[in-house]
């Protein structure tokens, strides 16, 4: 999934050799890149280090993947001076330099492969912002940032990185979830995606930092959702009859409109086993409910327009 890459990009008032020697000479990256000086050969399968001043060692290692001057650059990357994020896996750092007119270089990076570092990826997300913004006052003034605009984030501990990353991941699993159902020509292969991202979804937002009772409600929506438009409709039924127990308990914290997709998901599973007493009663439950924003009311409505 794209959350696990972080995806950058600046416009640079210089031209790509003159970028690609901004990332690669070390006289250039000790001012703008934390004080590190890199070093490498810069061909292909060589290492990198980013080398922290006086006697402190390396910041970051890596392997040098790709090395296209002054267009592309690709190497593994591995923070070193913090324990927690030297244990996880190596991440994958791109830079890739277009000439975007007249000594302009758009300046393109990610920073990918964090799907198990999720210390890593709470640290580079803002971590990189900075870096890049320094590297253009550094190539178009003459001079970087002043240290007061540094704002390196903290290293969160484990657990709370992890939280993080689990709550990003969450949401973007469960929003992918919609473009496969409004899909009209589902395949099999369709159905079995639908399913696994809604479970993708339901296992993030447990572990989600943030996470509250109404969090589990809604996942349990989306399994019973998916598992109905599958043509699973004994398990819609489970998960219906779950996602309502999770949004009574969530008291308070269930909206108007929870309360009412609860009912609607219920009673179309309802229906689906055949079931027709049960799903009317279950679908007059879902459109009694008074949703009170206009806005909520609206999309509630179309999404119950169907409604038998």
């Amino acid at each position: 999934m794209a959350v696990t890459r972080h995806q950058y990009r600046i416009y640079v008032k210089a031209t790509p050799e003159r970028v690609w020697q901004g990332i690669t000479d070390p006289a250039f990256t000790t001012r703008y890149f934390h004080e590190t000086a890199i070093q490498s050969t810069f061909e292909p399968g060589a290492p990198v280090r980013y080398v922290m001043d006086g006697d402190r060692g390396d910041a970051v290692e890596g392997v040098i993947e790709v090395a296209e001057p002054p267009h592309r650059l690709v190497m593994t990357w591995r923070f070193l001076y913090d324990a927690a994020m030297a244990e996880e896996p190596p991440g994958r750092v791109e830079w890739v330099l277009t000439e975007a007119g007249d000594g302009l270089t758009r300046v393109d990076v990610s920073h990918g492969d964090l799907a198990r570092s999720p210390i890593t990826w709470a640290h580079v997300k803002d971590g990189w912002v900075w870096i890049l913004h320094n590297l253009k006052s550094l190539l178009e003034t003459g001079e970087p940032m002043p240290d007061e605009t540094v704002n390196i984030p903290d290293i969160d501990d484990g657990a709370e990185a992890e939280a993080k990353w689990h709550r990003t991941l969450g949401i973007t699993a469960n929003n992918s979830i919609w473009e496969l159902f409004g899909k009209d020509d589902r395949t099999a292969d369709d159905n079995e995606e639908m399913l696994r991202r809604a479970y993708a979804a339901a296992y993030h937002w447990q572990r989600a930092a943030g996470r509250e009772p109404i969090n589990e409600a809604r996942a349990r929506y989306m399994l019973s959702k998916a598992h109905l438009l599958a043509g699973v409709p004994d398990r819609a039924l489970h998960y219906a009859d779950a996602c309502m127990e999770a949004t009574v308990a969530a008291g308070d914290g269930a909206a108007d409109f929870d309360h009412a997709y609860a009912h609607e998901v219920r009673a179309r599973a309802l229906l689906a086993l055949g079931r027709t007493d049960e799903g009317m009663a279950a679908w007059a439950a879902a459109k009694s409910v008074t949703i009170a924003d206009p806005d909520d009311k609206a999309i509630v409505d179309g999404d119950f327009a169907d409604a038998p």
